[in-house]
């Protein structure tokens, strides 16, 4: 466990040396907290999905039931190339970023790849940069889809900005079951009402029209007023998103005083969500903003996917692929294999009690430990032994798959 810890360690401090500000290291009790504020929740009627990963109340959209682990599900772009410039953009972080700036993805080969991978296709997402700077091809696209796979449900994410009645109408006839639109409530007030309109005029033609946003520590007040705004006019949800430092541009959120999560996740791992880092503060006033919503009575659903939201989606991806024997290890709704070990003076105990419990249990030559699923850790504890949680993940080489840990856990 010191040795996973050291490497915790190491890893924050390497980012540290580049300038990234952290916060203090959180203490062993910090995520007992968090469980205990989302039980909390839960007991006032938010539903937790993916182990508090996604919590919501009220409307939930279907793509986001749907996100984690589901092969039906993708995202597109036509290209990268957008009007705005966000600090906080995780785009630069994209394969092939610079080149989908100046010219267009292979989108129409993306979709039937993708057609061609899943068996079934249930939901598609058109995003950017900003795709309504490409109206013509952005139709094109929902129009592609309608033919191809008219039951998928289809989204749209956008600034609002280009947002018209002439495209709200084509896009509605080809099948746009739900639009998205981005606020930023830090270019002032003439942004925002803007969007708000585009957003008035998608409730004519659009079945579904929400709010997606990340929750920038600071701006809570502004945020309340905005979720009444919304409910004002009865938008259908808001997903709020933790708000994440994408590893550049580091200048401008160090002025705005923001500092990195300290640990920035439960697992360490190399995520491929380009969201990044988890900025400290934005967990929790999502977590406020969503008991809000609930102690206002307010109509519109409220969805918080944090960023582990999306970095599991990306471990089950792999994972969801291989059968681990089911008697030993456990898929957890982390995205993560779970097993129990013991080491040293503890092993010769816990395997004759596993023996004699008829239960399986696997021995490793590596560190010396035994490993077992974690159902028979009651049997490991009454013969004195002190089992740790180990935490593996699926990693493929040139399409050979091999089994890593990355984390002990007491």
């Amino acid at each position: 466990m010191a040795e996973y810890e050291a490497i915790e360690r190491e890893y924050v401090e390497s980012l540290e040396m580049q300038g990234i500000a952290f916060g203090e290291r959180a203490g062993a009790d910090a995520s007992a907290r968090r469980r205990a504020r989302v039980s909390a929740l839960v007991k006032k009627g938010v539903r937790s999905l993916n182990g508090g990963a996604s919590l919501s109340c009220g409307f939930l959209s279907s793509a986001c039931r749907a996100c984690v682990g589901d092969c039906g599900s993708r995202t597109f772009y036509i290209n990268l190339k957008c009007h705005r410039g966000c600090y906080f953009c995780f785009n630069p972080n994209q394969v092939d970023y610079e080149r989908h700036l100046r010219e267009d993805a292979p989108w129409r080969k993306a979709f039937e790849d993708f057609r061609a991978e899943v068996p079934v296709v249930t939901h598609v997402a058109l995003t950017g940069g900003e795709p309504l700077l490409v109206k013509d091809k952005a139709l094109d696209f929902l129009a592609m889809v309608h033919e191809e796979e008219p039951q998928a449900h289809v989204r749209l994410y956008t600034s609002g900005a280009f947002f018209d009645e002439d495209f709200a109408r084509q896009a509605s006839a080809l099948g746009l079951d739900e639009i998205r639109f981005s606020v930023k409530l830090d270019e002032g007030d003439a942004s925002v009402k803007e969007v708000l309109a585009a957003l008035t005029l998608a409730r004519e033609f659009i079945p579904s029209v929400m709010v997606e946003m990340p929750v920038i520590p600071g701006q809570e007040e502004a945020m309340r007023g905005l979720l009444r705004r919304l409910d004002e006019l009865e938008i259908d949800g808001v997903n709020l998103l933790e708000f994440c430092f994408p590893l550049h541009n580091w200048g401008e959120f160090a002025k705005r005083g923001f500092r990195i999560k300290n640990p920035p996740f439960e697992v360490l791992y190399n995520y491929q969500y380009a969201g990044a880092l988890p900025v400290e503060g934005s967990d929790e006033a999502c977590l406020d903003l969503l008991e809000f919503a609930m102690d206002e009575g307010l109509s519109l659903g409220v969805h918080y996917c944090t960023l582990a939201n999306k970095n599991i989606d990306a471990v089950l991806q792999v994972n969801r692929r291989y059968d681990l024997d089911p008697a030993l290890y456990e898929l957890g709704e982390d995205g993560f294999f779970h097993v129990a070990k013991v080491f040293d003076q503890d092993v010769a105990p816990v395997r004759a009690a596993l023996a004699s419990a008829g239960a399986p249990y696997l021995e490793d030559g590596d560190d010396g430990s035994i490993a077992f699923h974690a159902r028979w850790t009651s049997v490991a504890e009454r013969a004195g032994a002190v089992p740790a949680r180990s935490v593996l993940t699926i990693e493929e080489s040139n399409g050979v798959p091999r089994l890593r840990e990355l984390k002990l856990a007491g």
